[in-house]
């Protein structure tokens, strides 16, 4: 090396001379100023000795040493090793005495070498040179803190081969590898800390590992580590005292604790649960989570607040909704003596004068007053329930019928809510007839299996993540677990004799195709013998008694283009999406069965029909359901556009559960003297039976609830009805 006066161009030039290569002089450095230069060559004379004594050096290898040492004048020659790869020069002599030397950061070549992802470097320093594991830099890392960025796992079980001391130090952050790993969601990382001894139970600034993957959503390091300690779910942080659950932010990582089983209603030492966090910081997609999962609304936390108090501070209209379909009080009481409602009067934004009408339909921007009203629903429909009957005979049977329409039914079970805490009675002791069509029929049986209203509720919503996943149609696997996993894989249709039940659907192996009902009695044998034996014709059908349920359940919710048909069964709601008249005939004929046998003493006259629709859409203007052969490019548009709406006009017809078939039931039981009610709100928009969007479900749940609270005479009615019978 040389370093040499450039009389030319007035600099100093740094020179290496190599006797490969004798025609060309390599320029390491131009500095302007003497002093510069003096500076520099020392540096350069020492550093790079190690490597062209190791080496035959190129102009292109020589250049990222040089790039080194003038952008990291603190790095030794065995940093610069390390980071240009040439690891044959950590062999040096020279480079050997600095192994472990430190760079301005406090940095040894093995902390370069691990946050590099440099495997073999690692091994290098390790193996051959006994680098140290237990140095910590500026910031208080070890080398497995710095591996535990990289998704390195062979680095990281490489370093715990050595038995590195460093993979539970906790760094001047307060974290091991294992939060830094969590944090950062390097999953591989994580199960390779595991795997070499990592504690997950060692505490750091916040809290545990657990916690830094919660706080960024790393839902893959989170699986690992309950993997390992599932103890991990109710670890408390540091800072709050709050459990995993009380860090989730997305409804995604709400879902992998609820469904390890973590608590949902914990509060934390600042007395907050979860839900009271989310309230506060607006997340509605993930405080339905925890409400479609049992979280109490009502809860009282820090300051008395409920989770309501809290999303009426934040004026956040989707969370307000959704606390009060699901039962948040409105009235309730702080500390302070503040209901939500009084928070609402003095903080919303949104305020309507009066709630305002169109078409019918229920205005959707809600506001102080909506909220009232809404109040004044659940409080005056929140009776304590009577005691079971205890064997009293009733002289007049009760009907309800549950119209299908996907996860509309939660409109169905919205309403059976409201019925239940206004008789004070389960839906189970106010009925001796359920019958249902798809998803009215999947209720039904819930129902007299003895499911809460409450709980079904949840259940949709969260089933709907599950079964609506794609395009249609959908993979009928997932509806069948939850179906099963609800029901049962071998309960009998008989299993459950009382309230007696049937499921409405469609035989599709004939044509026409022909209504079918699944019951859990004997049918009735009147005019025609049921087709349980075979024909040269058709196969014979399961008797009720070894019918299984979840198969009834599946076969009346087998909507074409939704799903696949249940073997010979197609969902109910293309002949009975409205079961009342074919309900009220099958009662009928079972009557009359009774007295051809002899049995009249069992007759009892049908007193009572409730029928619950699945809500209304609003009606729109059709342009044209002309079809004809089309002569132009024009005419052919028309002719698509009138063919669409043709097609939909007809489905709408066929599956219609309002209109006629109301005003039928209607008229038949005026005929037999038999009391109807129908229940079924007017919603402000159409709502698909495979919707998922909770903001447009809780909506349609919203509306339901105004429209109970407007017919809350009706409902007092039907329910001292039904009660007093």
């Amino acid at each position: 090396m040389i370093l040499y006066k450039n009389s030319q161009c007035q600099s100093w030039d740094c020179l290496l001379m190599c006797p490969e290569t004798p025609t060309m002089t390599l320029r390491l450095f131009q500095v302007a100023s003497e002093e510069d230069a003096m500076n520099w060559f020392p540096q350069y004379a020492l550093k790079l000795r190690p490597f062209y004594e190791t080496l035959p050096l190129k102009a292109e290898t020589v250049q990222p040493i040089v790039d080194c040492i003038r952008h990291h004048p603190d790095w030794s020659s065995a940093h610069i090793a390390v980071e240009t790869g040439l690891r044959d020069c950590l062999k040096h002599n020279y480079v050997q005495s600095q192994i472990n030397a430190r760079d301005a950061t406090g940095q040894t070549p093995l902390h370069l070498a691990c946050e590099r992802g440099d495997l073999a470097c690692v091994k290098e320093l390790l193996e051959e040179s006994q680098a140290r594991t237990d140095i910590r830099d500026r910031n208080g890392e070890t080398p497995m803190h710095c591996a535990s960025k990289q998704d390195s796992p062979t680095i990281i079980q490489t370093l715990c081969s050595r038995l590195c001391s460093g993979v539970n130090e906790l760094n001047d952050n307060g974290e091991t590898p294992l939060h830094v790993a969590c944090r950062l969601g390097r999953v591989e990382a994580v199960k390779a800390l595991l795997g070499g001894g990592a504690k997950c139970d060692v505490i750091g600034g916040t809290g545990y590992p657990i916690h830094s993957g919660m706080k960024y959503s790393e839902k893959g390091c989170v699986q690992e580590i309950l993997k390992a300690d599932l103890a991990q779910l109710q670890a408390e942080d540091a800072l709050y005292g709050g459990t995993p659950l009380h860090w989730a932010k997305t409804a995604e990582m709400c879902r992998l604790l609820l469904d390890h089983g973590c608590a949902i209603n914990y509060l934390s030492k600042t007395g907050e649960s979860a839900l009271h966090i989310l309230a506060k910081k607006g997340r509605f997609e993930a405080a339905m989570v925890l409400l479609t999962h049992g979280a109490n609304a009502n809860l009282k936390g820090q300051d008395g607040n409920t989770a309501l108090h809290l999303a009426m501070k934040m004026d956040h209209m989707e969370l307000i909704k959704a606390l009060i379909v699901f039962g948040a009080d409105v009235e309730i009481h702080n500390d302070l003596g503040e209901t939500p409602g009084l928070i609402a009067a003095r903080t919303s934004k949104v305020v309507i004068p009066h709630r305002s009408r169109t078409n019918g339909c229920c205005d959707r921007l809600a506001g102080f007053e909506d909220m009232m009203f809404m109040g004044a629903a659940i409080s005056a429909m929140s009776g304590g329930r009577s005691q079971v009957d205890g064997g009293i005979k009733r002289k007049l049977d009760r009907l309800l019928c549950l119209d299908g329409g996907g996860i509309k039914g939660l409109v169905l079970i919205q309403v059976l809510i409201a019925l239940e805490r206004e008789a004070g009675r389960p839906i189970i002791e106010l009925f001796d007839w359920v019958a249902g069509t798809s998803t009215g029929g999947i209720l039904a049986l819930a129902i007299i299996h003895g499911k809460s209203m409450e709980y079904l509720r949840c259940f949709y919503f969260r089933m709907k993540e599950h079964v609506f996943k794609g395009s249609r149609p959908y993979e009928s696997a997932p509806l069948e677990d939850f179906l099963k996993k609800e029901f049962g894989e071998n309960t009998k249709m008989t299993d459950v004799r009382y309230p007696r039940v049937m499921v409405t659907s469609v035989l599709a192996d004939r044509h026409p195709g022909e209504l079918h009902i699944f019951r859990n009695y004997d049918p009735p044998s009147v005019h025609r013998e049921p087709p349980y034996t075979t024909t040269e014709t058709f196969k014979a059908l399961t008797i009720p008694q070894e019918q299984l349920v979840w198969r009834a359940a599946r076969s009346s919710g087998a909507a074409p283009t939704y799903f696949r048909p249940m073997g010979r069964f197609l969902d109910g709601g293309l002949l009975a999406n409205n079961p009342t008249l074919d309900a009220m005939s099958e009662i009928h004929q079972y009557n009359k069965a009774l007295k051809a046998e002899g049995l009249e003493k069992d007759v009892k006259k049908l007193g009572v029909v409730i029928s619950l629709g699945t809500g209304k859409p609003p009606q729109v203007a059709v342009s044209s359901v002309d079809v004809f052969r089309p002569s132009n490019p024009l005419e052919l548009a028309k002719s698509f556009v009138g063919a669409k709406e043709l097609g939909k006009m007809l489905v709408d017809c066929c599956t219609d559960s309002d209109g006629c078939a109301v005003d039928r039931a209607g008229a038949w039981c005026e005929m037999i003297d038999t009391i109807y009610h129908r229940l079924s709100p007017q919603l402000s928009q159409e709502v698909m039976l495979d919707e998922v969007s909770d903001a447009i479900l809780v909506d349609m749940l919203w509306e339901t609830q105004m429209y109970l609270y407007e017919k809350r005479e009706i409902l007092q009615s039907v329910a001292k009805l039904l009660r007093n019978d």
